[in-house]
């Protein structure tokens, strides 16, 4: 009777799933807020820096009829490996029959594995796994065989086609016998595999690849050393699937990599996907501004890795001030953000980078029609890495070509001027390693800046005098961070400097302002029990301001005043120096019981702006119950403040020593649910109350003296939002995704003790609808669609029955309505895009046309009068603009 053996062999391990990020990304994700939109790069893919080895392997039972008439089968298994290296789960993948599939389950579901580490952290992982029945006859007593001969050995590296990726865990083996010998590749992409000399059919089976074929002569002692590149399955559209954590914000979005660079009129700028998501109206063309559920743009703030900058995007409308290759993910708060985040009555944005490729010399290049710019990782050292990106853009030389003519039949030219740069050095434990006996330590060191410029001239035609705006804005960060894990604490400690520069001329007017800043974060989270978890940090700053600036004289004299051709007002110049110190320290609990989770926060903060003391607590509280797996229904409500600025604070009649922080009142409430595998929906309704608002002209005051003295500034502004946002979103598939995003919203403001009615913000559009999608089609094309619709922008109506001459100033005024009364047309403007892909053995070139404006919408971005006051003249948007470009990675 023959005797029965059992066999196995790995066919490949294949990262589906990772199934726990508050391990591999508690520095970033530990501190979650109310409301958050997370827009994911999806640059950064989660590595595998250890695969599972198996360390208990059990026989399975062979089946008696089976082996009885001599069959052998093999059994096809995705198994669940949890973070501890159980298995948590086993499916079949193509039943076999005969018993051999329930003898294969009941076998590896008591494997047990060595935990596999994802960027260095045990995580939850899914492997593709054959189990082979093999009969095998019983040993027959002979003479003593002869000595095997020498056998061949083939070692080698497996790389990924188009971008010479190290593929890891992957198979290579000769021919697909069960019993043929085989090796597992390791992190760098390495293996050795001992064979019988001869014709070897290589075979290498990989996670996302194509199956890789070939054949190898191999001699009888010898080793042949051999690279194979292996092809990405369905290049661009494979995505790595981040696996639910928990969430305490209202709502958390997560877009993957085709979701952020394939939108069409983002020109292949991932954080421009923001403003195409609900809450987010749109701004005009030229000025990039986020404008968040009717907040002013200055009541939303933007960071960079942890630290505040003073632009998202550059000027004229451009792209984000970072380089789409360094993005690792864009986390979005549109309102009820968590107590880490102050200094905000509005929103919050927080780009974050990644870090740099630790397996070899990894780039980019990209050329359009706006701006060129270039990419490139590499590691230097065991556990450092190195990532920089510039670009430098020339569209002041190419938008004169595309503007429309002036309707005063004079010149009118806008020339935006940009560049930016990230430099980043990444430290720490190299891949593999073991973790120490005390915790894990991780780090960084950034530099990053971004330089704008934007004239505006306009001359000639019918104007009574010609108009030059003058703007630039320039900052430069450098940053570090240090990150240490110990079970279930993690710490993170992220010092910075900076230096902002801003500059602005109307006319004879300028303003010129010099800010040095310094500061730091501590952010600690300590998951004490199952069921609780501590989150608190200490958030400081300090700014120095040295500003110039050249104004009129209030109540000056003019000369000549008539006759003349054109006033002249008699100037001044101010120079003033501040200095501002904003301290805050915060703390949340995440307390959760079954389906329920409540996190309560406070966020208290003590300021120092140009002598004046402030103190404010911003107490906040979020509940999110989850009543089924596809089911979450969410609310937040909380306080919000925002400093006012140094030179706010000026003595009269410039600025307003009393002044004090602005506050708010935000409250939501929404439901999520889960349609099906790839598409869900997204409610959230909110109300903001926002008060002690600083508007100007300030109040008139009376002094001991019983003079009056009237004050530039006033914490007089009560305002309010409210509305309704909506998300239907296809996940990224196979050839397929987008989205639907609607809002409705309200956003009005009025003065305390003028006894009037809320009136409408500048900002307010009461339907935002935008629709995005994006199609794979054969041979490597992509092909997607974005259309947009905005209610226009409240403005105030210009009322013209007759000419009004002032003598004193030799000029024409106007007689204008009711304020913010009438509304610009409404925008409306389809974009498409079109991508081709070449893919290489050693780097990929893509090609892409992005159209904006497909039809030749007539859009009114901005209106001004004729110099009587007789008409008003609306700027029209951009027509059709096509942009070309190329990129080649590497």
């Amino acid at each position: 009777m023959p005797a029965i053996v059992a066999s196995m062999r790995s066919v490949s391990w294949l990262l589906f799933v990772i199934l726990s990020l508050s391990a591999t990304r508690a520095s970033a994700q530990a501190y979650d807020g109310a409301r958050r939109e997370e827009v994911d790069g999806g640059v950064h893919t989660p590595v595998l820096t250890k695969a599972p080895e198996l360390v208990r392997f059990v026989e399975a039972v062979y089946p008696s009829e089976a082996a009885e008439v001599g069959r052998a089968a093999s059994v096809e298994l995705v198994i669940t490996i949890d973070a501890e290296g159980g298995v948590s789960d086993a499916q079949v993948v193509t039943p076999v029959g005969d018993g051999f599939d329930e003898a294969a389950l009941e076998a590896v579901r008591q494997f047990q594995f060595t935990p596999a580490e994802v960027d260095g952290v045990p995580a939850p992982v899914q492997i593709q796994y054959v189990y082979n029945f093999v009969l095998q006859a019983p040993p027959v007593e002979e003479d003593a065989p002869p000595p095997p001969p020498p056998r061949a050995t083939l070692t080698g590296q497996l790389l990924a086609r188009g971008s010479r990726s190290r593929v890891g865990a992957a198979t290579v083996r000769c021919g697909d016998d069960p019993e043929a010998p085989e090796a597992l590749s390791d992190e760098e992409g390495r293996f050795t595999l001992e064979v019988e000399p001869g014709t070897c059919q290589v075979r290498a089976i990989a996670s996302g690849h194509h199956l890789f074929e070939t054949i190898e002569e191999l001699a009888p002692g010898e080793t042949t050393e051999v690279i194979y590149y292996l092809l990405p399955k369905a290049p661009g559209f494979e995505t790595v699937v981040r696996g639910a954590r928990e969430k305490k914000e209202v709502v958390r979005r997560t877009l993957e990599r085709q979701e952020l660079q394939k939108v069409p009129g983002t020109f292949g700028d991932p954080i421009r996907v923001l403003q195409n998501m609900p809450g987010v109206a749109r701004a005009p063309l030229i000025s990039g501004a986020l404008i968040v559920r009717g907040a002013s743009p200055s009541q939303t703030l933007t960071f960079f890795d942890g630290v505040e900058v003073p632009l998202l995007y550059h000027l004229g409308g451009g792209p984000s001030i970072v380089n789409a290759e360094f993005l690792d993910r864009v986390d979005f708060f549109p309102g009820g953000f968590g107590s880490r985040y102050g200094r905000a009555v509005g929103g919050v944005v927080d780009v974050a980078t990644r870090k740099g490729a630790s397996d070899t010399l990894h780039g980019s290049v990209k050329v359009d029609l706006l701006d060129s710019g270039f990419f490139v990782e590499a590691p230097v050292a065991p556990g450092i890495s190195v990532a920089a990106a510039a670009r430098r853009s020339y569209v002041d030389v190419l938008m004169p070509l595309v503007l429309p003519e002036d309707p005063q039949g004079g010149t009118l030219l806008v020339l935006p001027r940009y560049w930016d740069y990230q430099v980043r050095v990444d430290f720490g434990a190299p891949r593999g390693a073991e973790p120490g006996p005390g915790g894990r330590s991780s780090g960084y060191v950034m530099a990053f800046g971004s330089d704008d410029v934007l004239n505006v001239v306009a001359s000639g035609g019918g104007r009574n005098r010609d108009i030059t705006v003058d703007t630039q804005t320039l900052f430069h960060r450098l940053k570090g961070d240090w990150t240490y894990r110990y079970g279930g604490l993690t710490s993170v400690f992220t010092p910075y400097a900076g230096y902002d520069l801003a500059r602005f001329g109307f006319g004879e007017t300028t303003l010129d302002a010099d800010v040095w800043t310094m500061g730091a974060r501590e952010d600690l989270s300590l998951e004490l029990l199952p069921w609780l978890t501590a989150r608190t940090g200490v958030d400081v700053s300090f700014e120095h301001l040295e500003g110039v600036a050249t104004l009129p004289v209030i109540g000056g004299i003019q000369y000549p005043a008539f006759p003349g051709a054109e006033p002249q007002v008699e100037m001044q110049t101010l120079k003033r120096v501040a200095n501002a110190f904003d301290g805050a320290l915060y703390a949340e609990l995440d307390v959760k019981a079954g389906p329920v989770t409540l996190t309560p926060g406070l966020r208290a903060t003590y300021a120092r702006i140009r002598g004046q003391e402030r103190v404010v607590y911003d107490p906040r509280l979020w509940l999110r119950v989850q009543p089924t797996e596809k089911t979450s229904v969410k609310a937040s409500a909380g306080l919000y403040s925002q400093p006012p600025g140094a030179l706010d604070l000026d003595s009269p009649p410039w600025g307003n020593p009393a002044l004090t922080h602005e506050r708010a009142f935000q409250a939501s409430v929404g439901v999520e649910q889960q349609l099906t595998d790839a598409i869900s929906v997204d409610l959230t309704g909110y109300y903001n109350r926002r008060y002690d608002l600083v508007v100007s002209p300030g109040e008139t005051v009376q002094n001991d003296d019983g003079t009056l003295t009237r004050t530039f500034y006033a914490n007089s502004g009560l305002g309010r939002a409210y509305g309704l946002e909506v998300l239907l979103r296809h996940a990224v598939t196979r050839d397929f995704f987008g989205w639907l995003a609607y809002t409705l919203n309200r956003s009005e403001q009025r003065r305390v003790g003028d006894g009037g009615e809320y009136r409408l913000t500048t900002f307010d559009q009461t339907h935002i609808l935008t629709a995005v999608a994006s199609y794979r089609l054969p041979g490597g094309f992509e092909l997607g669609a974005r259309m947009r619709y905005a209610t226009g922008r409240p403005t105030t109506p210009l009322q013209h029955t007759f000419d009004r001459y002032s003598v004193d100033t030799n000029r024409y005024e106007g007689t204008f309505g009711e304020s913010r009364s009438i509304r610009f047309k409404p925008f409306h403007q389809l974009d498409l895009r079109l991508d081709k892909s070449w893919l290489f053995q050693s780097w990929t070139l893509t090609a892409y046309i992005d159209v904006q404006n497909v039809y030749n919408a007539s859009n009114v971005e901005a209106t001004f009068n004729d110099y009587r006051y007789r008409e008003v003249i609306e700027v029209p948007g951009i027509p059709v603009l096509p942009v070309l470009g190329v990129k080649g990675s590497f």
